[in-house]
């Protein structure tokens, strides 16, 4: 496939250009090669991951946590050891972040929200001006610990549970990655459970002060199913060979 119709497409569908981020989003680095067969996915970018990438011989590392944030000034320490490994293997690199988390078919949220049978209604949650974390209910009621069992079932993960709401589970709010400052608004919209993914001790107490079942399943563990489910996407659409590497940081 051709490098500029896949990144057209991917902008496009992603809404690249029309969902502002921390920093810009889409092709990160453009290697020297047109052509895109294999497409390797990650959620993060270190040196580890690329060299992996490109013993499969990847064309293209897409990732959702980037290497651009914020202003870069200089491309050097960390940052020049992952843009050297990226050109020197002639991978390109293309991040999604909001966009990717804030997608209705293959963002973070919907596809856990469809993983743990969660019919969303609401999409809240707009740090940038676009919603990324979906609310929703279950089919039928689900004692909390039946609940936190199907969460790390689905996730492969160990969570870790701060359980001051109901007893049985009905409306869930969502949001991958780091939510934990944001137990009010989840509560705000009728929410009894909370699934985030990473803790922090300032927001420890919000869980009990609201009565709200607050999961932390894991930053990477919430956001691993976005990019797979974005590689599932383009390898029906257009026959491209893509294969996720599983790098956790237990975090």
């Amino acid at each position: 496939m051709e490098l500029i119709d896949l990144i057209a497409y991917l902008d496009t569908y992603l809404r690249v250009h029309e969902i502002a981020d921390y920093g810009p989003q889409g092709l990160q680095l453009e290697a020297d090669k047109t052509q895109i067969q294999r497409v390797a996915l990650a959620v993060d970018v270190a040196p580890q991951i690329i060299e992996t990438a490109v013993s499969w011989n990847a064309d293209m590392l897409l990732v959702h946590h980037g290497i651009l944030w914020r202003n870069v000034e200089r491309i050097a320490g960390p940052l020049g050891q992952r843009v050297r490994l990226l050109l020197k293997a002639n991978v390109h690199l293309y991040a999604a972040h909001l966009p990717l988390d804030a997608h209705p078919e293959v963002g973070n949220n919907a596809v856990l929200a469809q993983m743990l049978g969660v019919a969303v209604s609401t999409w809240w949650c707009a740090p940038k001006g676009t919603p990324l974390a979906v609310k929703g209910a279950l089919a039928e009621p689900l004692p909390l610990a039946q609940f936190v069992q199907r969460v790390e079932d689905q996730l492969d993960t160990k969570a870790r549970v701060l359980a001051h709401g109901p007893k049985d589970v009905r409306q869930v709010a969502i949001l991958s990655g780091f939510g934990a400052d944001q137990v009010a608004e989840a509560k705000s919209l009728g929410a009894d459970t909370f699934l985030t993914g990473e803790t922090s001790h300032a927001n420890y107490w919000a869980a009990e002060d609201y009565g709200m079942n607050v999961i932390y399943a894991g930053h990477y563990a919430t956001e691993t199913v976005g990019v797979q489910a974005l590689g599932r996407h383009l390898a029906e659409k257009f026959g491209l060979d893509v294969q996720f590497f599983h790098f956790p940081t237990a975090m």
